[in-house]
């Protein structure tokens, strides 16, 4: 157990037997009345992200979550295999559980999977991945200067807007959260 006031950002809060991340929390402290904790809560199974108020000193479960160094070996049928880093032990997590992180995931790389009682939450990968662009339409004579962007498929299979002048073979570096290309990265 814990109170509003030791909330900290990533902590995970147990709430009606759901688990919360907290992604962003402000105290408040108004000229009349009662402080109160203004929290943004992320369902962690879900993703569904809800705004929560709570009156300052309101005590809190919190859930322990732990992190683990795993490296991801292979796709199997619908489940990903992951290996632990430090006991070699693989275990199957679901694609429903992986989620979004899969199109930034190539075999042998290491990721952290965050567990609760032996269960697979989430999947937490850097905020930016290197990723060789292995198709994409040809560029132009001149397209470099106007700006444009074009699709352009990676080697995970999913599809990003790049830079009218980037051919296929080119890597390039994507951040994990939102598909973004940040920048091409010479070899």
């Amino acid at each position: 157990m814990a109170t509003t006031n030791d909330l900290k950002n990533g902590m995970v809060l147990n709430l009606d037997g759901q688990l919360w991340s907290v992604v962003e929390f402000q105290h408040v402290k108004p000229g009349k009345g009662g402080a109160f904790v203004r929290t943004k809560l992320k369902n962690v199974l879900s993703g569904k992200v809800v705004d929560k108020t709570f009156n300052a000193g309101t005590k809190v479960e919190t859930s322990n979550v732990d992190k683990r160094d795993m490296q991801y070996l292979y796709k199997d049928g619908t489940d990903y295999v992951f290996m632990d880093t430090s006991t070699y032990d693989q275990i199957h997590i679901s694609e429903a559980t992986v989620g979004d992180a899969a199109n930034f995931m190539l075999e042998n790389q290491d990721v952290v999977v965050a567990m609760h009682e032996g269960t697979p939450l989430y999947i937490e990968l850097p905020t930016s991945v290197v990723m060789e662009i292995t198709y994409t339409e040809p560029g132009l004579q001149g397209d470099r200067s106007t700006g444009g962007t074009k699709p352009a498929t990676i080697e995970t299979g999913y599809q990003i807007q790049v830079p009218l002048f980037l051919e296929t073979g080119t890597k390039v570096k994507v951040d994990t959260r939102s598909g973004e290309y940040l920048g091409r990265v010479n070899d």
